[in-house]
């Protein structure tokens, strides 16, 4: 082992599951310790705010921007996110090292007493904070009362459990990697129900120019995933993507081609603008960044402005 890494992370059951499993990871990958890289716990904007959704406060920073001010102060080495907290730019200093590779994308549905979606009788009420879920709930259930559910994963279910809501979407993976995956009543495909940018994947952020960690976290990483999610992040750039927009997008990797599909969604789920398309895996990037351009600029006028509102 010829370096210790500090390993800056939010403090919720998850993310600190997902900081873990990083640590574990490098200690295996150097030969080291998981001792060799302890954790950071710290709180951001978004952790201190649980009455509101992510779009009246500030939008995806929320959850990244403490990290980022400690590892730029140097009292954090590496940052571990989840991939959809991560905004489109990070700060200056700041790169995105990899990812880990990449759980299931999909969404799952838990419904009180096991109920499972389609179950839910007229005017169910589904809890989630996601504007992505809503628009896509509303699209699918017009009749349902869509209401702001946060916390972390424990509490939701357990908001669910007590009948403060009638059923909530989480993500998969989250539920996978803290062993509660046999709460879901329901899983919803990634086609007809798409994903957040980045959903299901564990993003590793170091300080722009520090070789040896880079190198460090280059064995623990996963080309592929790298690949898919810089198509996605691109595709959200180009469509100045943030938490008050309902976007989705997904993108997959085979014989060195990734192939993209994007959707563009009204608050409501009313309207909906989707694209697709591929190239190869050295240009996802372009791909994403392509696609967005192309359906932002056949948005109707007044689209963007609406949800931005």
């Amino acid at each position: 082992m010829g370096r210790s890494l500090t390993i800056g992370t939010r403090g919720s059951p998850l993310a600190l599951a997902q900081a873990r499993m990083v640590a574990g990871l490098l200690a295996r990958a150097s030969g080291g310790t998981e001792a060799d890289f302890p954790l950071s716990i710290i709180k951001t904007s978004g952790d201190l705010t649980q009455d509101r959704a992510l779009a009246d406060i500030g939008g995806k920073g929320l959850f990244t921007k403490e990290i980022d001010q400690a590892q730029l102060a140097g009292s954090v080495d590496v940052a571990v996110h989840s991939s959809k907290d991560l905004p489109t730019e990070l700060p200056e200093g700041l790169v995105v090292a990899g990812y880990l590779p990449r759980e299931d994308v999909r969404d799952a549905f838990i419904g009180r007493n096991g109920m499972r979606f389609a179950d839910l009788p007229q005017g169910a009420r589904v809890g989630t904070v996601s504007l992505r879920r809503q628009a896509l709930l509303r699209r699918m259930r017009p009749d349902l009362d869509i209401t702001i559910l946060r916390g972390n994963v424990g509490t939701r279910l357990r908001k669910v459990e007590a009948g403060e809501v009638d059923g909530t979407l989480l993500a998969l993976a989250g539920l996978k990697r803290l062993g509660l995956a046999h709460h879901v009543t329901e899983l919803f495909d990634a086609v007809s129900f798409p994903p957040a940018v980045g959903q299901a994947a564990i993003g590793i952020v170091i300080r722009r120019g520090d070789v040896v960690t880079a190198d460090m976290v280059a064995k623990i990483t996963d080309p592929a995933t790298g690949i898919a999610v810089s198509a996605e992040r691109g595709f959200l750039k180009a469509l100045d993507g943030s938490c008050r927009m309902p976007i989705a997008a997904h993108a997959t990797l085979a014989d060195d081609r990734v192939r993209l599909s994007g959707l563009v969604l009204s608050a409501d789920g009313r309207q909906a603008f989707d694209t697709a398309g591929e190239g190869g895996a050295d240009e996802a990037e372009a791909l994403g960044l392509r696609l967005g351009k192309a359906l932002k600029a056949g948005l109707p006028a007044d689209f963007l402005a609406a949800l931005k509102q």
